[in-house]
């Protein structure tokens, strides 16, 4: 039985984490982390998660983790993840990161803890989504430079970063198929009088409100027809599902830096 432990404990993927793991046959929760700041050190995680004592208390930091802990799972914060994994690094403890919005020096420092352990680090771990990556990159493809591109994404009030990094995925996924060079060609949201749409360029819109847990749609537009690939998450345990596959994947590898898409043999 693998012991996965996880940060970002007391968030809406935390919480979703742990509910996973209670239900998994051939894996439990082995720590719970949290900010040092938080007032929820030295909870217990089952109750957090609604689920009832499992005698899993919250912790401070990965260094306070068990050694019988397997693998970390981290959907927590940008600067927090870049610790966390480097943490990971130090007892060679591998790493499933979920974090978007980290700057270059973050992913930067991932990548390099990624020569000493396996790390799977994914802007988006369910398996339809990753699928819609494939389909998007695919759509490219056949579609060429005949149609407009344009990606719109809605997530609820809490989430800090945009676009979401899954939207960014999509649209790195579309032009890398276009041969296209995504920051380039990038376009984040548009307002006054901003002339003609230039075809190489892809777009994005954001929208955030409410509980939406995750919604994206990539537009291929053309003269006389749209193709529209979209995905809509309606609870993040497809997200906890998906990460849980990907740590039992992620637990027969050699040390490396690996997708989602590695995961699921779609690359």
């Amino acid at each position: 039985m693998r012991k996965i432990a996880i940060t970002g404990a007391a968030g809406r993927m935390g919480r979703s984490l742990i509910e996973a793991l209670s239900e998994a046959s051939d894996a439990q929760l082995g720590g719970a982390i949290e900010s040092p700041q938080s007032s929820l050190i030295g909870v217990d995680a089952g109750e957090l998660a609604g689920l009832g004592r499992n005698a899993i208390c919250l912790v401070s930091s990965v260094d306070e983790l068990t050694e019988e802990v397997d693998l970390l799972i981290d959907f927590s914060t940008a600067a927090a993840s870049a610790a966390n994994v480097a943490a990971c690094a130090r007892r060679g403890l591998p790493v499933v990161l979920g974090t978007t919005g980290l700057d270059a020096a973050q992913l930067a420092a991932v990548t390099q803890s990624a020569t000493q352990i396996p790390l799977c680090m994914a802007s988006n771990f369910s398996t339809g989504v990753n699928l819609c990556f494939k389909l998007a990159a695919l759509a490219a493809e056949v579609l060429g430079d005949e149609v407009d591109v344009e990606i719109v994404e809605a997530h609820h009030r809490h989430k800090v970063d945009a676009p979401s990094g899954t939207a960014l995925s999509l649209g790195s996924a579309v032009a890398t198929a276009l041969g296209r060079d995504l920051e380039s060609v990038a376009v984040y949201g548009r307002e006054g009088q901003t002339g003609a749409r230039q075809r190489q360029t892809i777009g994005f819109s954001t929208i955030r409100g409410g509980d939406i847990v995750g919604d994206h749609t990539v537009l291929f537009a053309g003269d006389g027809e749209r193709v529209e690939i979209t995905h809509r998450s309606s609870s993040r345990m497809a997200f906890a599902h998906g990460a849980l596959r990907a740590a039992d994947w992620l637990l027969h590898q050699p040390p490396g830096l690996y997708n989602m898409q590695d995961v699921l043999g779609l690359d």
